[in-house]
């Protein structure tokens, strides 16, 4: 956060990332929607991950707060890499079946070159997998 002398508001510096402020913005909404409607705790991670891929999506899962109620979708661009962790809680409502339908659909935006429709959508599909709370 920055003052702007102009502004009685203070103003956020720009982020370098994948995403514009516009789609974090939108991400930000999908999520806590997410979250509300069915009571699961939904992460998003974009960035490398170390190997093996699937262990570095459990850890980083393993950090969220509520992590048994949990879904992390972990996506790595320069990797070429789509993990998909749910908790213990949040599984009983997410099969692996639901989890790979949402992997297949953001695979197909990330060919298409549009990462963040892609994450929104598979955020989406999963939340609508776990339905209401």
């Amino acid at each position: 956060m920055t003052e702007d002398p102009h502004k009685s508001e203070p103003t956020v510096a720009a982020l370098e990332g994948p995403f514009t402020t516009r789609q974090l913005l939108r991400l930000d909404e999908t999520l806590r929607v997410a979250d509300q409607q069915t009571g699961l705790i939904f992460s998003v991670y974009v960035g490398d991950l170390t190997e093996p891929v699937r262990e570095a999506a459990q850890g980083l899962h393993r950090q969220i707060e509520g992590a048994p109620r949990a879904v992390l979708v972990a996506v790595s661009p320069n990797q070429r890499v789509l993990e998909i962790v749910t908790g213990s809680e949040a599984r009983k409502r997410i099969s692996d079946r639901d989890a790979k339908l949402a992997a297949l659909s953001m695979a197909a935006s990330f060919a298409g070159g549009d990462l963040a429709g892609g994450v929104l959508a598979g955020l989406d599909q999963l939340a609508t997998h776990a339905g209401k709370h």
